[in-house]
């Protein structure tokens, strides 16, 4: 039996910010625009304040590698609905960086200025608002007070959230039942759909092949999956498009691109290499209670000091002292409160001994003393070091369970990387350990690193040799197929990376409406801010005058 084949102008593969973008303008400006997201379509009223089996599960996606463990979203919207919504702006000399290659691994035409206009569009129609002290949550003010005290700043961290609307339930992980975080369900997929584009939930896609018919670049198969167990494929189908972006994710890109060079010829080198995890480094600081009163003077309630972790917004301040542009690289990083759910709480070493650190008494007191920790995120300088192993039949990865997967990434932190983790390490003792404040347990590294901010797996670059894309985020040798999720990030960013996702997705959009002209798509670009909003727009497209672009 011949399998019917669809057509449409444009295909997105993934709605997070990479993929809802893109969907936007392209719908705006005139094409026909369809979006195929592997996981299923959620709201407010799906968002539960529990961690009960297929509550959060459904919308997040535990992905276990050789050597690190990567938390990503997996619902339409992707990890915009289950991030923490800190929205931050990578520091001028991330730009700069040489990394182990020895080399600028940016494209010379982004800077930290040229990409500040996309910036501005993207905080003008997400929004992000910046929080005052009075916003902040208790936690977040008491890594504050640890780090005045320690001889450090530490300021409000600034978040996609409605702080007008925000209940402070610490639920984020969970989507946002309240609609106070602006993830891409409430702006730019909207604002796509209200545009024509049409949202295909619990597609997902396997492979990317020549198109059949005339005035089509690619045909794109994919599997139908259950909406209750995402192993099981529920249907098939395939799809014509003269223009593919694909956004499925740092996780999921580079596989089926990887798995359908068979099809499509080969790939460049770099597709599938350079991974990075941000530099991400969990620590807990087992706060003692007593010298929050008498050292810090602080009190969360009549009696009660701290007890305060899991209170309020995730992330609340952060200290930039160590975003230092003349430092050496591999010494620069942020360390930002955060807050962590209850299902990560078996993490935390309790001693520095292989043998008691998982397990074991000390453990059990460590886990009893829950609401006086306070988590810290280093953001460092990572070297790039992930691989991706050959692809699986089918999938990103091998789905054990609905929200649990086992990928052929492979992980090894080199001297670079942990160089950098023992700098942020030191930072953080110093500032909370002093004078007995805390005491500072990294993650334990059982099980490998963590990483909830997956990058560069297919990234950009001037180097045919080790940029999977060039620095408009076409797929080298592939014409009309681009790559605009955090697998085209080139670096570790030493923030949280969603800000700057949505800004090359944002930047990358006129050379996708560019080449899908060429390929006879009615399209324009121009669409104003999903909320109306023309400000940013003003500034984008002067930036396009001035490139020539």
């Amino acid at each position: 039996m011949t399998t019917a084949i669809e057509r449409t102008d444009v295909l997105v593969i993934g709605s997070g910010f990479g993929g809802a973008i893109p969907a936007y303008h392209l719908a705006a400006g005139g094409a026909k625009v369809t979006v195929l997201e592997r996981g299923p379509e959620l709201s407010a009223q799906d968002f539960t304040h529990d961690l009960r089996m297929g509550g959060y599960t459904r919308a997040v996606d535990l992905v276990q590698g050789d050597g690190i463990t990567v938390v990503a979203g997996n619902c339409v919207g992707g990890s915009s609905v289950v991030y923490f919504a800190a929205s931050l702006r990578a520091p001028g000399f991330v730009f700069e960086r040489r990394g182990g290659l020895g080399r600028r691994l940016w494209p010379a035409a982004l800077t930290r200025d040229a990409l500040d206009p996309w910036y501005d569009r993207v905080e003008e129609a997400i929004p992000v608002a910046r929080q005052s002290w009075d916003d902040v949550p208790y936690p977040g003010g008491l890594f504050a007070a640890a780090c005045d005290r320690a001889g450090r700043s530490c300021n409000p961290v600034p978040l996609a959230v409605d702080l007008d609307t925000c209940t402070n339930c610490n639920w984020m992980l969970n989507g946002c039942r309240f609609d106070a975080k602006r993830s891409m369900l409430l702006n730019y997929l909207p604002a796509a759909t209200a545009a024509g584009a049409e949202v295909r939930p619990l597609h997902e896609v396997q492979t990317i092949a020549p198109a059949v018919t005339p005035g089509y670049r690619y045909r794109v198969a994919y599997s139908v999956l259950d909406g209750t167990d995402y192993r099981v494929p529920a249907g098939a189908g395939l799809i014509e498009a003269k223009i593919v972006v694909v956004a499925a994710g740092a996780m999921a890109t580079p596989v089926i691109l990887r798995r359908s060079a068979a099809l499509l010829g080969s790939m460049p080198r770099a597709v599938g290499r350079h991974f990075s995890g941000n530099g991400d480094r969990v620590s807990i600081a087992d706060v003692d209670e007593r010298k929050v009163r008498d050292l810090l003077g602080l009190e969360r309630a009549p009696g009660v000091p701290y007890e305060g972790f899991p209170v309020g917004k995730p992330i609340g301040s952060m200290s930039y002292d160590r975003l230092d542009p003349d430092a050496p690289e591999f010494s620069r990083f942020s360390l930002q409160q955060i807050y962590f759910p209850g299902i990560t709480n078996v993490l935390a070493q309790a001693t520095d001994d292989p043998a008691t650190s998982w397990f074991g008494t000390e453990k059990k007191a460590l886990r009893a003393r829950w609401r006086s920790w306070l988590s810290v995120l280093a953001m460092t300088e990572d070297d790039n070091e992930g691989v991706f192993g050959p692809p699986p039949p089918t999938g990103a990865a091998v789905r054990l369970a609905s929200s649990l997967s086992l990928s052929t990434l492979r992980y090894r932190p080199n001297a670079n990387t942990l160089r950098g983790w023992a700098e942020a390490d030191r930072e953080a003792r110093a500032v909370l350990e002093k004078d007995g404040l805390a005491r500072v347990r990294p993650w334990s590294e059982f099980a490998g690193s963590v990483s909830a901010h997956p990058l560069s797996s297919c990234r950009i670059g001037d180097d045919p040799a080790t940029s999977a894309l060039d620095d408009r985020n076409e797929l080298r040798g592939h014409p009309g197929l681009f790559v605009t999720d955090a697998s085209a990030v080139p670096t570790s960013l030493c923030v949280n990376p969603s800000l700057t996702v949505a800004a090359l997705a944002e930047r990358a959009c006129p050379s996708i409406v560019e080449r899908a002209a060429e390929a006879g798509v009615d399209v324009r670009y121009g669409a104003p801010s999903p909320d109306g909003g023309t400000a940013a727009r003003k500034a984008a497209l002067r930036t396009l005058q001035g490139s020539g672009r």
